[in-house]
């Protein structure tokens, strides 16, 4: 189970701009076009305590809940993304052709986080008009290429590299790396030999 609460800095610009909203509206009493700034300043007070207050979302294995409603995963049918990330918009239709405009005031990585885990979850549902197994074929497929596209990193300095291929273009004229033939194989053994 996993729970998505609104961030709480939706509350402090909330009150912010519902003071800028009252400054403004004192200044709009000796000087009336400081109303149209109290005016927005309000609204958008209102809009930012409204997603402040909105209902949590509580992910389960079976369904979704949004506040009081229940949303089984296999009655959704179609999840659909809208331009918005912060706060998270979401566009659900069930199988019933009704659609619940699933709206997620919280921080960006939470948002992303709750966005992957409905396409996840959703597996009967088409994501942005893609079937389920479709979208998540294309999306590993996506991740394998930019995994085999990465980009190939300097292990040696161009000096060492050089003396690499220095190295490497003597060897292949001697042919070997150890020992030449004419020299012998174990000293230890000669000079026992030796010594009888």
């Amino acid at each position: 189970m996993s729970r998505y609460v609104p961030a709480r800095h939706y509350v402090s610009f909330g009150i912010v701009a519902l003071a800028l909203a009252g400054f403004s509206g004192w200044l709009g009493i000796s000087w009336s076009p400081a109303y149209f700034p109290a005016a927005m300043f309000f609204l958008t007070a209102a809009l930012l305590l409204g997603l402040a207050t909105r209902p949590a979302i509580t992910v389960h294995d079976a369904h979704i809940e949004i506040g009081k409603q229940v949303i089984p995963w296999q009655d959704i049918r179609k999840v659909d993304r809208t331009g918005w990330i912060s706060p998270l918009v979401v566009k659900l239709t069930l199988f019933d052709d009704e659609t619940v405009l699933l709206v997620y005031p919280g921080e960006v990585d939470c948002c992303k986080h709750l966005l992957r885990t409905l396409r996840q979850m959703a597996s009967c549902a088409k994501i942005d008009g893609i079937p389920y197994r479709q979208y998540w074929g294309e999306m590993l497929g996506a991740q394998e290429a930019r995994r085999m596209a990465s980009p190939r990193y300097r292990v040696l300095r161009p000096e060492d590299e050089e003396e690499v291929e220095r190295l490497y273009f003597l060897l292949k004229t001697v042919g070997h790396i150890g020992p030449s033939s004419s020299e012998p194989r174990n000293p230890s053994k000669q000079q026992s030999g030796d010594e009888r």
